[in-house]
């Protein structure tokens, strides 16, 4: 069941030197409980599209429904934030309370939810994202990783269907990036719909499917090894592969390896053949 409807989706920024296309004729569609990756160089469109998921911005022209309803219908908009919830690369910009547990209560109190159930809610979502032990924390005190999964528990909190990530591990070092993409995955598994947006090409390999944008348009849609292992066509796009993928393409030169190669494991056991 479609969860997400992309429908010719255009939008133009207006600038002082000028209209600038921004996405031009974007179609997609996303199942319900999938986990999807978006890449692309800067300026491709990534983010214009999450931010069209829960109408934070609104269609030019063309329509985006998500659970059936048309996004740019301004009765729609309650209920499509109720849906889709957004985590940004910098938590900084996205934590707003003093107190870790007021944070994550912070959307639940703006949906009017009872305060037994705010309770109930922030203790779950903080037992989600491993950070139980710190709801009476300043979140100035936490580490950049630490403060991400806040911004994620405020997200799991208000308990939506879809979890928009935009670029979330980017300001975070290898063992931060683990692991909020570990929670990600975690949270995939439990039956949130997710879309992942990332430069770095081993999280987007972690997907069911991934979209590549270039210039506003969806370029290729396909599974991580299906976009992936056309090492070449990424390149000439500007975007890097995943480490077995590049070192499995620079072997065949040497060797007779099948073109299928995503994984570390996947290259060991064709080498070993």
């Amino acid at each position: 069941m479609q969860i997400i409807r992309v429908e010719n989706l255009r939008h133009i920024y207006k600038t002082a030197s000028g209209d600038k296309v921004a996405l031009d004729g974007v179609n997609l569609s996303i199942d319900a409980g999938e986990f999807v990756a978006i890449i692309g160089t800067n300026g491709s469109g990534k983010s214009t599209l999450a931010k069209h998921f829960n109408a934070l911005l609104l269609p030019t022209a063309g329509k985006i429904f998500v659970d059936g309803l048309d996004t740019s219908d301004e009765k729609n908009f309650w209920h499509v934030r109720e849906n889709v919830g957004m985590v940004f690369q910098n938590p900084d910009s996205e934590i707003v309370a003093a107190i870790v547990e007021d944070d994550v209560a912070f959307g639940l109190e703006n949906l009017g939810i009872a305060p037994e159930k705010i309770r109930e809610r922030v203790d779950l979502a903080l037992d989600a994202v491993n950070m139980s032990g710190y709801k009476n924390f300043a979140p100035s005190k936490l580490s950049g990783g630490q403060k991400q999964r806040i911004a994620i528990a405020g997200v799991v909190a208000m308990q939506t269907k879809v979890i928009v990530f935009d670029e979330p591990t980017a300001m975070l070092d290898p063992q931060g990036r683990r692991e909020i993409l570990s929670l990600v995955k975690r949270l995939h598994a439990q039956g949130k719909t997710i879309i992942y947006i990332t430069h770095f090409m081993e999280e987007a390999a972690e997907a069911q499917r991934v979209f590549v944008m270039e210039r506003g348009k969806i370029l290729r849609n396909g599974t991580p090894h299906e976009i992936f292992t056309n090492v070449a066509e990424m390149k000439r796009l500007g975007l890097d592969v995943p480490v077995a993928a590049e070192l499995a393409d620079r072997l065949r030169k040497n060797f007779k390896l099948p073109q299928n190669i995503l994984t570390a494991d996947e290259l060991a056991e064709a080498l070993h053949r």
